[in-house]
């Protein structure tokens, strides 16, 4: 029992013995040899600036009806390109039996109306002939009968318009039910579909969206910067922008506009901005891809910059240690200028050639 211990124990001592002949060898080796360096280089720095969005056309509208009814016909659908004034959609009135009625009593009574005011306007004019009223008189009465036709007319053109869903107006003008194209564009997306009811537009309500189309010839990129970096924004900067959809593609743009107010998302600060596109490179771009924007603050060409990593930052002063050969270095200051957060420019203290060591590890 006894001897077995003194077995065990020696074991253990010859491997802690080990164990420190091991560390010993190693903490030798690495002092000897020292981080390995880094040869200063020149180099082309950017500072960018990323926006986050979704390309989108700068004009989209919303296509609604003037005439109520519901959707009887569609003569175009999703992703086709129409003329403006082309047929979109036949609108086919359908009003309720007391709405008919209605439009029908008010032509009788409208017609009443304009047969007693032809009869007055006559009694006037015989008056006038014999000089037992004044011209002013006479003149209200016409005016009376012009009224009065309009009337009529305005009630004859609704109850055609809902009989038979078309109408030409006095003026020369006309409302139908189809409903036609304003532009020339592609249709984005489609709201109804045939039998859905159809409220129209007017001054005191919205209508029911039809269709939304556009223009995909003019696009533009719309999405938003963190408040970080929007103070060194400026309008007319250039962009790149990288399209989700299409990962080789590499489009070109322009800053437009910086949104003079901030909105919240999710507890972040951002700020919205537009970026018109300049360059396609070729490739076809859909509304509603999304996108970042790599918006260039600087740009430095051909200067000396070495690896941010390698540059200790002590209050306004900076830092690093230059390898000077047969195992000696120096600790020099430098000073510093633009950064893209991976290099970083240097403005004075090192040349180009000379050697920076790479930080020591942090010893466990």
């Amino acid at each position: 029992m006894r001897r077995s211990t003194k077995v065990v124990l020696g074991l253990v001592v010859v491997a802690a013995a080990g164990g420190v002949a091991f560390t010993v060898r190693a903490n030798g080796k690495g002092a000897a040899e020292g981080p390995p360096a880094v040869v200063v280089t020149r180099d082309n720095l950017v500072d960018r600036a990323l926006a986050i969005g979704t390309i989108e056309p700068v004009v989209e509208i919303s296509i609604k009806s003037k005439v109520s009814g519901v959707v009887q016909r569609r003569f175009a659908d999703v992703g086709d390109f129409v003329r403006a004034g082309d047929p979109l959609l036949e609108i086919k009135p359908d009003p309720t039996p007391l709405e008919l009625v209605e439009a029908r009593r008010q032509v009788q009574l409208r017609e009443i109306e304009l047969a007693n005011v032809e009869k007055e306007l006559e009694r006037q004019r015989a008056l006038l002939e014999r000089g037992h009223v004044s011209q002013q008189d006479y003149d209200a009465a016409q005016r009376r009968h012009a009224e009065a036709q309009l009337q009529l007319q305005m009630a004859r053109e609704r109850l055609a318009l809902l009989e038979q869903g078309k109408v030409t107006m006095a003026g020369g003008g006309a409302v139908e039910s189809v409903v036609r194209s304003p532009i020339d564009g592609y249709i984005l997306e489609k709201m109804v579909e045939i039998g859905d009811p159809v409220v129209p537009l007017s001054s005191y309500q919205e209508g029911t969206v039809l269709m939304k189309m556009a223009d995909m010839q003019e696009l533009i990129f719309r999405g938003t910067v963190d408040e970080i970096d929007v103070g060194r924004l400026r309008e007319g900067m250039p962009a790149e922008l990288k399209i989700g959809a299409l990962p080789g593609a590499r489009v070109q743009g322009v800053l437009t506009m910086i949104s003079p107010k901030a909105k919240k998302e999710e507890n972040a600060t951002i700020f919205p901005v537009e970026i018109r596109l300049t360059d396609t490179g070729g490739v076809t771009l859909r509304a509603g891809f999304s996108a970042n924007a790599e918006i260039v603050i600087e740009r430095r060409d051909s200067v000396i910059a070495i690896p941010e990593r390698l540059v200790t930052f002590q209050g306004d002063s900076a830092w690093v240690t230059v390898d000077l050969g047969n195992g000696t270095t120096e600790r020099r200051a430098i000073q510093t200028g633009l950064s893209d957060a991976i290099k970083v420019e240097i403005v004075s203290g090192l040349k180009e050639g000379e050697r920076v060591r790479e930080k020591p590890m942090k010893q466990i």
